[in-house]
């Protein structure tokens, strides 16, 4: 059987996604974008992986998260996605946002990883013949390299913005003095940093606690979050104990021991908050983040349309009283 064409869903900027303006910049994100970080690769169904993304797009998700070592296999998501690029997306390709990243490891040898001019070009070039596409909008330093000296990874995103293989740049993961070393220099060089991408939820607040959510927004750069449900801490799959097949049972970035009775129990009471909010607990741990506009937009997750379709159940109720807040941080802080 062949798959029918793809035709967008008319009512797709319908109103039921928000976007939010990004930093000082004349781009709009919307609330939520679909990470491509697993689920996406060689090892799952083409079939669900297209799914999922024209499932996404038809509501709103126009911003689509990628990196060159998403899979797995490495840059098996940014095959998929090129495939379903050329398949179904093309027409629309104006319409969206579509990232990737270098800094972590990717091929063999002290040129397939880090800050170094030359693995931040070279991995751009491979990722934009994956993913079938002439740029990037968005192009990352994926995190900090010590080892490299700043100014040669900033340049080297500088210049790929000049070549035309990226509209924006962004860091991820950065130290807070580092980010504010990247604001500086690419604001003197004519291309200022578009986004932070950090990992920020409920449970890790770090980056907030560090001053970094904050810094981008003085700086007039944007933040997205990464991992906003924890590995899936933050929804209801482990309320009753470690299912087959979640993450914790598979032990790989989530480890079963980190499901303790207490953090059971702390997942109970947040999910009756949620639910005399009416809202799942993953739908409230994402409508946590998105309270205010120190948070452009959150990276979610999925293995599912019906995991996307709850995510997007948040946007109903974005709101929370001073008394909400207060509990929810009683029971984590």
């Amino acid at each position: 059987m062949v798959n029918p064409p793809y035709y967008a869903a008319d009512s797709r900027y319908d109103g039921s996604m928000t976007y939010e303006r990004c930093g000082r910049s004349g781009i709009q994100l919307p609330r939520l974008s679909l990470g491509l970080w697993h689920n996406f690769g060689d090892v799952n169904t083409l079939a669900n992986s297209r799914e999922m993304l024209h499932f996404a797009f038809n509501n709103g998700i126009n911003c689509f998260d990628l990196a060159n070592n998403y899979g797995p296999s490495y840059g098996s998501a940014e095959e998929t996605f090129g495939v379903i690029m050329k398949k179904s997306f093309r027409p629309y390709r104006d319409e969206m946002i579509i990232t990737s990243k270098a800094g972590y490891d990717m091929w063999p040898g002290p040129y397939g990883i880090g800050g170094s001019r030359k693995y931040l070009m070279a991995s751009l070039d491979q990722s934009l013949s994956r993913m079938n596409l002439d740029y990037v909008d968005i192009f990352y330093s994926h995190c900090y390299d010590p080892n490299t000296p700043m100014e040669e990874t900033l340049q080297a995103l500088v210049d790929i913005v000049r070549q035309g293989k990226a509209l924006y740049v962004g860091i991820s993961q950065w130290p807070y003095e580092a980010s504010q070393f990247a604001y500086d220099y690419l604001a003197a060089h004519d291309t200022p940093c578009l986004i932070y991408q950090g990992r920020y939820n409920m449970i890790d607040r770090q980056k907030a606690q560090e001053g970094i959510v904050e810094q981008a927004a003085r700086n007039g750069v944007g933040f997205t979050a990464f991992s906003p449900l924890e590995q899936g801490i933050l929804t209801s799959r482990y309320l009753n104990g470690i299912p087959e097949g979640s993450r914790a049972s598979l032990g790989k970035f989530l480890k079963r021991e980190q499901i303790t009775p207490e953090l059971v129990d702390k997942l109970h009471r947040l999910n009756d908050i949620a639910a005399a909010r009416g809202q799942s607990l993953t739908q409230m741990s994402l409508a946590w983040l998105l309270k205010d506009n120190t948070v452009t937009s959150v990276i979610i997750g999925s293995s599912s349309v019906d995991q996307i379709r709850d995510s997007l159940g948040c946007l109903s109720n974005i709101t929370f009283t001073p008394e909400e807040l207060q509990a929810i941080d009683s029971i984590l802080c």
